[in-house]
């Protein structure tokens, strides 16, 4: 076992000297003050935009949003538009030319980091924070039939034969690209060397991975634990390792990564966030949406089926977290050789 060194990138880190921009503009719930502007009108429609193409993780937590949204008659409709690309920053720039105020857009962790590997002229904190929803760990796979028994024997294989060895997963800069880099940074290669032997092949979404390792086109994946357990349940993958502190329900069997010698903890966190802009009032009432579907029954249902960890955080302190996740996530890329 290695000397312990956990990273855990959900953490709160020390809030940076970035200012996430909620601006203000337009109408106001309440008034500016001077009796000038007029009440915002309650939600009753939202859009909802996945950036990222259909089947992975973004996609299953946008659809889920509408189809609680609805059934609960928090809004009366919540349609789901796919625009996939480049770790979400494609649907990102798209969000920053949207004029809907009522638009909740899906991100997370990997997000954050496809914007610094990707050089975003966008980036999040043009954008208006809304929520943080949920947490899950990740799985490290391999085809059924793979010569890897154990993490190990991928990890050393990589380390050994580097470019030879690829792994797949989401985005470039995502969550999965950047659990691969910390277990090579853990089996003791640097930034330089970490960069050069990874061998990564991104995919626009988790799902696209699962045909590249059922065909043996690459050597093994990572995504987070919804995306693949079916996969793993009918036998078509073996799971290595899971991304969290303790085993996880949905794969009771499969040993944490620190269990097995790489003392490394990385969920993923996903949420929502509205185009920048937007004034107070009409963010108060997005939150106000969100903050009705987290405490419905049926949302707490979608947790469970999925696996997914309640992870709820608006107002000050999602703008908190988010600015420091950024800060964290930037330093992170950059010592494992992800970014210059």
């Amino acid at each position: 076992m290695k000397n312990a060194r956990i990273v855990t990138l959900t953490a709160l880190a020390a809030v940076a000297a970035l200012t996430l921009t909620s601006c203000s503009g337009g109408s106001t719930a309440n008034g500016d003050g001077d009796g000038g502007e007029a009440e915002v009108a309650a939600v009753t429609d939202v859009s909802i935009v996945v950036p990222a193409d259909p089947g992975g993780g973004w996609d299953q937590t946008g659809r889920a949003l509408s189809q609680v949204l609805t059934e609960e008659d928090i809004v009366s409709s919540a349609p789901v538009t796919n625009v996939g690309g480049a770790g979400g920053t494609v649907g990102l720039a798209q969000l920053a030319n949207e004029k809907d105020p009522n638009t909740l857009m899906v991100m997370g962790l990997v997000m954050v980091g496809a914007v610094e590997t990707n050089a975003s002229a966008v980036r999040i904190e043009d954008t208006t924070p809304i929520a943080r929803l949920t947490d899950e760990p990740l799985v490290v796979v391999v085809p059924a039939d793979s010569k890897y028994d154990t993490l190990e024997d991928l990890v050393e294989d990589v380390a050994d034969n580097g470019q030879s060895v690829t792994i797949t997963g989401g985005s470039a800069g995502g969550a999965d690209h950047i659990l691969a880099g910390l277990m090579l940074e853990e089996a003791g290669l640097d930034g330089a060397e970490i960069a050069e032997k990874l061998n990564y092949t991104p995919n626009s979404g988790g799902g696209e991975a699962v045909p590249l390792l059922i065909g043996g086109k690459v050597a093994a994946g990572i995504s987070g634990v919804g995306e693949f357990a079916q996969h793993i349940e009918s036998g078509d993958l073996r799971a290595l390792a899971v991304s969290s502190e303790e085993p996880v329900p949905q794969l009771p069997d499969v040993p944490t990564i620190t269990e097995e010698g790489y003392d490394v903890v990385l969920t993923n966190w996903r949420g929502v966030i509205a185009p920048g802009g937007i004034s107070d009032g009409e963010k108060d009432e997005l939150v106000r949406v969100v903050t009705e579907l987290h405490e419905s029954e049926a949302w707490a249902e979608q947790l469970e089926t999925k696996g997914w960890t309640d992870a709820f955080l608006v107002g000050a302190e999602f703008d908190e977290f988010l600015t420091g996740d950024i800060e964290e996530v930037t330093a992170t890329l950059k010592n494992i050789g992800l970014v210059q």
